[in-house]
């Protein structure tokens, strides 16, 4: 085992891991442009629908069971599927994330919506608003906090789950891991899934201090599951 580690740490500070087109700096900005990417797409799709069911309050049965839809997804098996309706292309690995990263966001900006209270919504209705000013200037900055929190979940998960690139033979940290596999590599089989952690704990570090500087005035709300 401490072998092991020590090639470990030697794979993932040599400076020929870094170097070239298969470096880790490359590969690190293949999988961040797909994570950022997919995550920009689902929240086009989810923030509005989001906003939709938590404003009519229709369609809550939607937004809460999406929550369940996004753990039982089988990504992998999602991939094959639009790999084989559409071919070699980066469409279906963006169409497994998107599809895992819309859930967190539709339920958490519901969320947000439905916590607003009643009382602040009917005043803004007294004044005179209309229900597009309600929604965008009452319950949505109130909601903010949790739908930032949904943001962030969706992106974690979205990238974790990005190594499936690799899968179809396109790059990102997943090429380590599969390379590694195909070679009977167990040292960048593990480099390739400590990069990835770190990464994910590096921004889910980063967006949290950055909620936290951006809401530090407002009382913390539990985000939905």
């Amino acid at each position: 085992m401490y072998e092991l580690l020590v090639d470990l740490g030697g794979w993932l500070t040599g400076p020929e891991q870094w170097a070239g087109a298969d470096g880790i700096g490359v590969r690190l900005l293949e999988h961040l442009q797909y994570s950022a990417l997919a995550t920009v797409i689902a929240a086009a799709i989810a923030l509005p629908l989001g906003l939709l069911i938590g404003h009519t309050g229709r369609g809550a049965f939607l937004a809460i069971n999406l929550s369940s839809f996004g753990r039982a997804l089988p990504t992998v098996g999602l991939v094959v599927l639009v790999f084989l309706a559409s071919g070699l292309s980066m469409t279906p690995v963006y169409v497994a994330l998107v599809a895992l990263a819309v859930p967190a966001i539709v339920t958490n900006t519901y969320a947000g919506m439905a916590a607003v209270d009643r009382d602040v919504k009917d005043a803004a209705r007294g004044q005179g608003m209309r229900w597009h000013q309600v929604l965008f200037h009452v319950e949505l900055p109130l909601a903010l906090p949790l739908i930032m929190t949904g943001l962030r979940l969706a992106l974690i998960q979205v990238v974790a789950t990005a190594t499936i690139a690799a899968y179809v033979s396109f790059g990102g940290l997943g090429r380590y891991v599969f390379d590694g596999l195909a070679q009977r590599d167990l040292v960048q089989v593990l480099g390739g899934a400590v990069l990835v952690a770190v990464l994910a704990v590096a921004l889910d570090l980063l967006l949290a201090a950055v909620q936290r500087l951006l809401f530090r005035h407002r009382a913390p709300a539990s985000a939905s599951a």
